[in-house]
Formats: C-alpha cells, sequence, structure tokens
C-alpha cells in the first residue's frame, strides 16, 4: 500500500516546493504535476514527489481525515515511518533543481 501525505505549499522554487506537513517542511518535487502551485495549496506528497493538487474544497475533509487516522494509529509502524521520513527531511538542506 502506498501512502501519501497532505500539506501546505510554503515556497516554490523551480520545479521543487517547500511543503509544510504538520509543522514539518521537506522539499517535495513539483515536476510530476501538469498544474501550475503556489504557495498556500496542497498537495498529496509521496515518496518526495507530489502527486496531486488538492482541491480546495478537499482540503479540510483530507486533513481531517489524516488527523483521524494518525490519533487512532498509535504505535502503528506505517506512522512512524512517516515521522522518520519528516524527520530527516526537515535536516536535509532544500537545494534549488
Amino acid at each position: 500500500m502506498c501512502l501519501g501525505i497532505p500539506g501546505r505549499i510554503v515556497a516554490v522554487i523551480e520545479d521543487v516546493a517547500v511543503v509544510d506537513f504538520w509543522g514539518v517542511e521537506k522539499p517535495v518535487r513539483l515536476d510530476t504535476l501538469e498544474q501550475h502551485v503556489a504557495p498556500g495549496d496542497y498537495v498529496l506528497d509521496h515518496a518526495g514527489f507530489a502527486v496531486r493538487i488538492i482541491p480546495p474544497d478537499q482540503v479540510n475533509d483530507t486533513l481531517m481525515q489524516y488527523e483521524a487516522i494518525f490519533a487512532e494509529a498509535g504505535e502503528d509502524p506505517v506512522v512512524g515511518d512517516i515521522v522518520a521520513e519528516f524527520e530527516t527531511a526537515a535536516e536535509l538542506e532544500l537545494e534549488p533543481a
């Protein structure tokens, strides 16, 4: 199973965005998207690539669903992997492509 994580774009530098995931910022590749994105937009990230833009009218529902999953997950290894990925990404510097 693949899990994408929703996040809010903070900045765009060419084909890379700085995306905020619940307070953790990490670089996300945008070259997989056909649509233009801007700061404030929400994307679904999978393995460092934006796989789709979340429509504005679906952002709140999407975030609430993920928060429910995280709250119920407890010590779920998938959640642990996500947290570890965010922590690792936060330590890396964003380098423009």
